[in-house]
């Protein structure tokens, strides 16, 4: 194998790749990139065994062939070598080494054998899709912070994506839960999308998605099927396994009744939630909401530091009511908000909460409150 190509083209592409590769690995070859060197091109792979990314780079080849190269080690070095050099990547004299040129600098690594290194075989990805950029990463930011971090829970570790028909409109939605709070996202249905299967998608392949989308005004192709899913933008392919399990009726936890309606600008309630949040304790995070008539105090009591009270100005007109939350939780829906207001909808101390921009917005969050 002997290629030449653009420093900047395979540090950009080995910036996508490297990623999938895990820093502690006990296979061998899951800790290296498979370099493919061919008429298109140079291909870079790199895999996990649930979880693959693959790039072709334009390249001048002089001769065809593939081995592979520890990823961080070869990131690393196309990372430090001086901007707008050319690379020569060329198998080495000794058996098993690829020799790395770029100006004065010379660098040997050691290989694997390109015939070792696993391919996620997709096998048939019945349905397919075409979705905007833009829209793709929308759905991912507004619900991944509320994936679960808990293993045993893990048809909860990921994004639940999914085909639904809402009073005669095709949707495609996006649902992440961690059984404390709740986040649903749903935009008109791509073409083809309509009755694809409800798939749950990892939460580090979602993260490798989230950072593939560098163009916003592009588009992204995504086909799948029951076991798979593929996610290709223009030179980067991802294909990644999915969660096997079955995501809970989450419909079921969506409050309908909530009477209670509280209205508060949203920029002064995360202000405010956030100062007095300052002196809860790690463990406890609890923030008590007191509501009356256009008046909300937010207090805070640690037993160990003190407390901290404050009071905003509010839309609010139901009968007094005192329910406490966790302070980072709605810190957290507060960011994804992208009103001037927020509108909470509530019923009592130990139900359910709604927050919404406001009334049918395509994004809702469900928050359940803590005893204070």
């Amino acid at each position: 194998m002997r290629a030449t190509l653009e420093r900047a083209a395979l540090l950009k592409a080995l910036a996508h790749v490297h990623r999938v590769v895990e820093r502690r690995n006990t296979i061998p070859i899951l800790a290296n990139v498979l370099l493919r060197a061919g008429s298109d091109g140079l291909r870079l792979q790199a895999t996990d065994l649930d979880l693959e990314v693959v790039e072709t780079v334009a390249a001048e080849v002089a001769q065809p062939g593939a081995t592979t190269v520890p990823a961080h080690t070869f990131y690393d070095i196309v990372r430090k070598l001086p901007d707008g050099s050319q690379v020569s990547l060329e198998m080495g004299g000794e058996r098993g080494t690829l020799v790395i040129r770029a100006g004065r600098s010379r660098f040997t690594l050691q290989t694997l054998p390109d015939s070792d290194f696993p391919d996620l075989a997709a096998g048939e990805l019945p349905t397919g899709f075409t979705i905007g950029a833009a829209d793709l990463k929308r759905l991912i930011d507004k619900t991944q912070f509320a994936i679960s971090n808990e293993e045993t829970r893990y048809y909860l570790n990921g994004i639940y994506l999914h085909a639904v028909d809402s009073a005669g409109v095709s949707l495609l939605r996006a649902v992440a839960t961690d059984g404390h709070r709740l986040a649903r996202v749903e935009m008109p249905a791509p073409a083809g999308s309509v009755g694809m299967p409800g798939v749950i998608v990892p939460r580090k392949t979602v993260s490798e998605i989230q950072r593939l989308v560098e163009d916003p005004e592009g588009e992204v192709k995504v086909e799948l099927s029951p076991t798979k899913i593929r996610v290709s933008f223009g030179q980067v392919v991802l294909t990644s396994k999915l969660i096997d399990g079955t995501f809970p009726d989450y419909g079921r936890v969506i409050p309908a009744g909530n009477d209670k309606r509280l209205t508060v600008d949203r920029l002064e309630f995360k202000s405010a939630v956030d100062r007095v949040s300052t002196i809860s304790s790690e463990r406890g995070r609890a923030v008590k909401l007191s509501l009356t008539d256009r008046k909300l105090v937010l207090t805070v009591t640690n037993p160990d530091s003190g407390n901290a009270t404050e009071e905003i100005e509010v839309d609010y007109e139901s009968e007094p009511l005192d329910i406490g939350f966790n302070s980072r939780y709605l810190l957290d829906i507060a960011d994804q908000l992208e009103g001037d207001t927020a509108l909470i909808r509530l019923a009592d101390p130990g139900s359910p909460t709604l927050v919404q921009d406001r009334d049918d917005a395509p994004a809702l969050y469900v928050l359940m409150p803590m005893r204070v």
